[in-house]
């Protein structure tokens, strides 16, 4: 009785919906017991809890993916909302747009240049270089451009949650070995380098930084987009 239920439950995509949205509170939960601690990261404990269970219940992607997709459909609204801090805080961008755009160029310059020239200086195939190429931009955006680069969508996707998790643990640490006590450039940065993972992160030091974090990576999401295909 009780196996022929697990059998039905592991195979609803209702299951893995509900199963994702309770580990994503727990995980929530538990980080807000130490909210300093940068290795106290929602989205990496989510990840981490999430593999260990399909692995224990022998669950493969396809069938998570059926109750996951309704989550992965909102990458799209929550791609358009990058424009909301944009909007609200446009005359703060006016006031600094020279600057603002200075270094959101260099910084997708860099991420998206020295990220291929690594991938080709260790020989890796051309559908892996497409797909590692956007990985500092939002999920969404880099999904699209790697598929529109002939990469692999789904390496992306992997790749930017990386990217963003690494991003969120080590901003706080680095900036202080800096010494950079600014938070509107220390928010800026994580959000040009780890887009929506750091840009919570940095929300949750200072509201100044995850304000210039949101600025970041919408404005990286738009570069990056036309960065990628000029420089595969």
């Amino acid at each position: 009785m009780t196996d022929g239920l697990w059998v039905y439950l592991s195979t609803s995509s209702l299951l893995w919906l509900v199963g994702t949205l309770a580990i994503w509170q727990i995980s929530l939960r538990v980080c807000d017991l130490r909210p300093a601690n940068p290795f106290m990261n929602p989205v990496m404990m989510s990840v981490c809890l999430m593999v260990g269970i399909l692995q224990l219940a022998s669950i493969d992607y396809t069938t998570y993916f059926e109750g996951a997709q309704f989550i992965h459909f909102l990458l799209g609204p929550a791609t358009v909302a990058l424009g909301i801090p944009l909007y609200r805080q446009i005359s703060l961008v006016k006031a600094n747009l020279f600057p603002i755009l200075c270094a959101s160029l260099v910084g997708s310059v860099t991420a998206v240049s020295s990220t291929i020239f690594l991938s080709q200086l260790f020989d890796f195939d051309q559908t892996v270089v497409a797909s590692l190429a956007p990985k500092s931009t939002t999920a969404a955006v880099a999904m699209a451009i790697s598929e529109g680069s002939n990469g692999d969508p789904a390496l992306t996707a992997a790749v930017v949650i990386m990217t963003g998790i690494c991003g969120a643990i080590i901003v706080t640490p680095l900036m202080n070995a800096l010494k950079i006590r600014d938070y509107s450039a220390r928010g800026f940065a994580v959000g040009l380098s780890s887009h929506g993972i750091g840009t919570a992160r940095a929300y949750s030091v200072d509201p100044v930084a995850g304000l210039f974090s949101g600025i970041a990576m919408g404005l990286n999401a738009i570069l990056t987009s036309l960065i990628v295909p000029l420089l595969l």
